[in-house]
Formats: C-alpha cells, sequence, structure tokens
C-alpha cells in the first residue's frame, strides 16, 4: 500500500526537515513542537495537538520510534502500532503540518535541532520536567501546558480492548 503525498510529505527526516526550518526561521515564523507516543490516537490526543497548534505558524510531532516506546515502560505489548503507521495517521490531521520519527528517550536532541518557539506538553508535566524546556526558554520561548481531557488515555483504551468492555 502506498502512503498519499499529501500525507507522506509531511513525514520528515532531520535532513528534509532542515531547509524547511531554514524557510521558518528565516521568516520568523512561530514554530510549535511537541512529541509522544501517540499510538492509539483518540479524542484527548486529538484536543490535546489541536490546542497546540492553536500557539504557532508551524506545528512539528515528534513522534517516538518504536524502540524509543519500549524504553518508556508502556508495558510489553506497546506500541500497539509500528512508527510508520502512527506517523501516517498523524500527517493526516490537518493541523499538524510536520511528523518527525526520533529514536532516543526524550526529544532532547531533536528540539535543539528545531529550535521551536513553542514547547508544549500536556498539564500531567511540570515546565522544569519537561525535556528540552531550557533549550527553549533560553532563547525567548515559551512552554505550554495543555489541560488533558479526563477519561481518555491509550492504556485505558488498550486495558478496556483486552477486557472486551
Amino acid at each position: 500500500m502506498s502512503t498519499p503525498e499529501l500525507i507522506r510529505k509531511k513525514i520528515h527526516t532531520r535532513e528534509t526537515l532542515r531547509p524547511l526550518l531554514e524557510q521558518l526561521h528565516y521568516f520568523q515564523k512561530r514554530i510549535v513542537f511537541t512529541n509522544g507516543c501517540f499510538d492509539l490516537l483518540h479524542l484527548g490526543h486529538v484536543d490535546y495537538l489541536a490546542k497546540a497548534a492553536d500557539f504557532g505558524d508551524f506545528f512539528i510531532l515528534g513522534l517516538n520510534a518504536d524502540a524509543s516506546v519500549k524504553k518508556l515502560n508502556k508495558g510489553d505489548s506497546r506500541p500497539l502500532q509500528n512508527e510508520q503507521a502512527r506517523a501516517q495517521i498523524l500527517a493526516s490531521l490537518h493541523f499538524i503540518d510536520a511528523v518527525i520519527i526520533f529514536e532516543e528517550e526524550t526529544p532532547r536532541e531533536l528540539i535543539q535541532f528545531i529550535q521551536p518557539d513553542v514547547l508544549v506538553k500536556g498539564a500531567d508535566y511540570k515546565v522544569e520536567d519537561i525535556a528540552g524546556h531550557d533549550i527553549v526558554l533560553a532563547r525567548g520561548g515559551e512552554v505550554k501546558l495543555i489541560e488533558l481531557v479526563a477519561g481518555y488515555s491509550t492504556s485505558a483504551l488498550e486495558r478496556k480492548i483486552k477486557e472486551g468492555k
């Protein structure tokens, strides 16, 4: 199965993202960045991502690679979907401008590479615990926390599916 062009062109490597970043920085576009596993896309994810996109002009999502998800101790069955499937699903959302997969346990190196103006995470984090917050704040950027939609999590969905409820 081939990936539609509209989706494929939004999935980047560092090499393909570099010229785009240069252009965005040159034109002083406000770059927003967030990251995560996004294993089973649900309402909580969509709400969070749409709100994050509203903080700037260009929204980049750092997606944990399969190996990176394994390092996060989310369970033996995770990820439920491979990184390419997750990347394509996320790239299909109109408010996400770019998806980039990263192998590291945290996106710190990716944040250093991208130099976003806004770093976004869920309000279940403290700013000082967010990987790369210091990089963004040091260059005058912002860290934004978004309240999560109660009752939605991939782990809860996985349990519900396994229990057949």
